[in-house]
């Protein structure tokens, strides 16, 4: 039986990168949901899911740990599970690839183009993918206001030149398969589970804040803010939803100063000081979601206020728990 026949019964999702903040989210929701999903990681480390899904939860989840490099594998657990949608998060994020290029390159590159050729050997006609805000060049390089989703790119990190490049190969797997895609491009995401990657420090403060410590972030600006729990909801649903052709969104948002940030985590939990540099970050100050919410509507944006609420107090009742700590 093919893909296309067993999207009709009740959907199969492989979701790469399972172990990392979004994934681990994504796996809460599918889960929360009922739905099949199978885990794909190099990593067999749950921490971060252990945040978000007990053990007995976690039980219904089938976990393959897997490498994306190796195609035999990736392609193999795609036909033995019957996977009819793909979520593929699965990346090195930029101090990684700073530090070895090579390893990005095949991680970041060739993991991707692994992805798109074993779906489209597994008979999938669609999937969706995490591109990135890295994409883009500093603010200079663009007009005042917000980035349109189709302004050229211009990356000026090897992480971004990754993402562009996944974003071609996209291009041409639906110019020469017809498998569609949809990449959603996050800004910063922040939410439990965000614990590593150039814009991790704003959710490092909120725990911080859960700790009663104080914090400082290193970097300033304006920026847009995703909550995680959303973001892993929006990828859901960019799987769930085929276009015809290869599509990337912005997910959008009104710009937010981190000093502002850094004064709503101060004003939820008083008694701790955050504070930020004044250098932004080389990116855009913010980007325009496009046609993303008309074309994938379905998903609910949480405020920020109440976003990072919820962040801290997930934090506070996990350092209860003894699941979490914070360095000293």
């Amino acid at each position: 039986m093919g893909a296309t026949q067993q999207s009709a019964q009740q959907p199969r999702y492989l979701v790469t990168g399972s172990m990392g903040c979004i994934g681990s989210w994504v796996l809460h929701h599918l889960s929360a949901a009922g739905q099949r999903v199978v885990s794909f990681d190099l990593s067999d480390d749950r921490r971060r899911l252990g945040l978000l899904l007990t053990p007995e939860e976690q039980q219904g989840i089938t976990f393959v740990t897997g490498d994306l490099t190796d195609f035999g594998r990736l392609l193999s657990t795609l036909e033995e599970h019957a996977i009819t949608r793909i979520i593929h998060l699965a990346a090195l994020q930029v101090p990684f690839c700073r530090a070895d290029p090579q390893l990005g390159a095949r991680v970041n590159v060739v993991g991707t183009v692994n992805v798109f050729e074993a779906a489209r050997q597994a008979g999938l006609e669609h999937l969706a993918y995490a591109s990135s805000v890295a994409v883009y060049g500093p603010p200079e390089s663009y007009a005042p206001g917000l980035v349109a989703d189709d302004a050229p790119f211009d990356p000026r990190t090897l992480y971004g030149v990754y993402k562009q490049a996944n974003e071609g190969t996209a291009r041409v797997y639906w110019q020469d398969h017809q498998l569609s895609s949809t990449a959603l491009r996050p800004y910063t995401v922040y939410g439990v589970a965000r614990d590593q990657g150039l814009t991790s420090e704003p959710t490092k403060a909120m725990l911080a804040a859960a700790a009663g410590r104080d914090y400082h972030i290193g970097f300033g600006g304006y920026m847009q803010f995703h909550y995680a729990a959303d973001v892993a909801r929006q990828f859901i649903e960019a799987a769930d939803t085929p276009l015809a052709g290869a599509y990337g969104f912005n997910l959008g948002g009104a710009p937010v100063a981190v000093s502002q940030l850094a004064d709503l985590v101060m004003e939820i939990r008083p008694g701790v000081t955050i504070t930020c540099e004044d250098t932004a970050l080389p990116f855009p100050v913010g980007l325009a979601s496009g046609e993303f919410d008309k074309l994938l509507p379905m998903t609910v944006t949480t405020p920020l206020r109440e976003g990072v609420r919820q962040t801290i107090t997930h934090f506070e009742r996990c350092l209860a728990e003894g699941q979490l700590a914070v360095e000293s």
